[in-house]
């Protein structure tokens, strides 16, 4: 079966757990990571022969313009994080707007191709941000990837479709490409990537993931670039999230190796086209 992997490229000290007001005014004088870790995907990923789809944060590609182009000629669909990296829950459809529509923009004018697919920061297209799904169709996205059907403290909306399906919208249809869950012990469990990556042992994830498959439903996987870095720099923060961020982060090169063997990936687009 052919599945999606996708990576969200930002920055290490962009993660929604450790931001604050006064962190992200001084996001211009942190060192600088994304670069050289976004390369050691690519490296992993032309290794292997896979193509990714790469939600490429506006931030950053304004900041690392030949990055972006190198994923384009590597052949990587290249798609939106948004521009600056805050959640949807704090913003306004008017500030959302300008968000994604300055993202598509600047992804499009660096690259020369069109981008089409959508996914918000940490997922925060909840029940109370649903008024972000049309404004995407009107600002010329095909695709978002940005709910997932759990229960969470930042995200998630419970009970939603958790397949691949159309969204019918007050401005038009909208796929929506939901991250990989799983049923076990009566729950949907999160194991498309991220912390869940890094903390189930990858011999039970390797089973879930197989479980999904068997159902006839393509994986849809998400990793970070930082998730690559046991060596950035540590920020100070809440236990939990030093706890969700912090865990395992040097056995992911690894993991991300063992799960290209064992399943068959290919950029998020490639699951739509028809």
């Amino acid at each position: 079966m052919m599945n999606a992997i996708s990576f969200d490229i930002e920055e290490h000290f962009q993660v929604a757990a450790f931001d604050c007001a006064a962190r992200r005014r001084h996001w211009g004088t942190q060192e600088s990571r994304v670069e050289r870790n976004t390369q050691l995907i690519l490296e992993v990923l032309e290794q292997r022969g896979v193509k990714a789809t790469m939600f490429v944060l506006g931030w950053v590609a304004e900041r690392n313009k030949n990055l972006v182009k190198r994923i384009v000629e590597a052949g990587h669909e290249l798609a939106s994080h948004g521009y600056g990296h805050e959640l949807i829950t704090v913003q306004n459809p008017k500030i959302f707007r300008e968000d994604v529509r300055r993202a598509k923009k600047l992804l499009e004018d660096i690259s020369g191709k069109a981008v089409l697919g959508y996914r918000a920061p940490t997922f925060s297209i909840t029940k109370e941000t649903e008024w972000a799904l049309p404004i995407l169709v009107e600002e010329g996205y095909r695709y978002d990837s940005s709910i997932v059907p759990i229960v969470h403290d930042y995200y998630g909306i419970p009970g939603a479709n958790p397949s691949i399906h159309t969204l019918k919208t007050d401005s038009g249809p909208l796929i929506e490409v939901p991250p990989s869950t799983c049923e076990f012990g009566g729950f949907k469990v999160p194991i498309a990537g991220g912390g869940y990556f890094r903390l189930f042992p990858y011999s039970l994830l390797r089973k879930l993931l197989q479980r999904v498959e068997a159902k006839g439903e393509p994986l849809i996987m998400y990793l970070h670039p930082w998730e690559l870095d046991p060596g950035q720099p540590r920020m100070r923060g809440a236990y939990l999230s030093q706890f969700r961020h912090y865990l395992n982060l040097d056995k992911v090169h690894g993991r991300l190796i063992q799960l290209l063997q064992d399943f068959r990936f290919g950029p998020i687009e490639h699951l739509i086209a028809s």
